[in-house]
């Protein structure tokens, strides 16, 4: 199973990276997959530690992707590390081992200890619309942008019915991001 989920890590200085990126479960492990060069990566293997953010707030998905990385956080409980202060629950990692990839490495981690702060009540279309637009995004140096535009169009449907404030602005930051990759980086 893998879970869409926030994961922080910090560098050498302290300062936290977030990254949207799906979390493989696998009985106790929690295989993290992140492409060759990422910053996620490099603290991960600095450090050791990681923290799972289980967010519902499509907005800090959408804004990472888009260059909007300054969201709340507060110190973890047992890592060396932070999690975000609007996340619903959050799990805190250890690495215990490393599978090498040229392009996508696979790191086993174990939880150390997780956490929930309040309920998950469930996400609505246009949440999930975010969540695969997201992901989109950041792909768009990998998909041909026929295919973005084709599933864009479909997501947009549960956008239009069930979108409130918090995802009509994830929605246009993504799209914003979409457009300016479409002109070059000159929009």
């Amino acid at each position: 199973m893998i879970q869409e989920t926030l994961i922080t890590t910090a560098n050498a200085e302290g300062q936290v990276h977030i990254a949207p990126m799906g979390v493989h479960i696998d009985g106790e492990w929690r295989i993290i997959l992140p492409f060759r060069p990422s910053a996620t990566l490099e603290n991960l293997l600095l450090n050791r530690t990681a923290v799972i953010n289980f967010c519902d707030d499509v907005r800090i998905f959408a804004g990472c992707l888009t260059g909007r990385r300054d969201w709340p956080l507060r110190p973890a409980e047992r890592v060396a590390g932070f999690y975000l202060a609007d996340t619903l629950a959050h799990a805190e990692l250890q690495l215990e081992r490393i599978e090498d990839d040229q392009l996508r490495p696979k790191l086993f981690c174990k939880v150390v200890h997780s956490v929930n702060h309040r309920p998950f009540q469930g996400f609505n279309r246009a949440q999930y619309s975010v969540l695969e637009a997201a992901i989109l995004v950041s792909r768009l140096d990998m998909l041909p942008l026929e295919k973005i535009r084709a599933e864009l169009d479909y997501l947009r449907i549960g956008m239009d019915k069930t979108a409130g404030d918090n995802e009509r602005q994830a929605w246009g930051w993504l799209m914003d991001a979409i457009e300016r990759h479409r002109c070059g980086g000159q929009a």
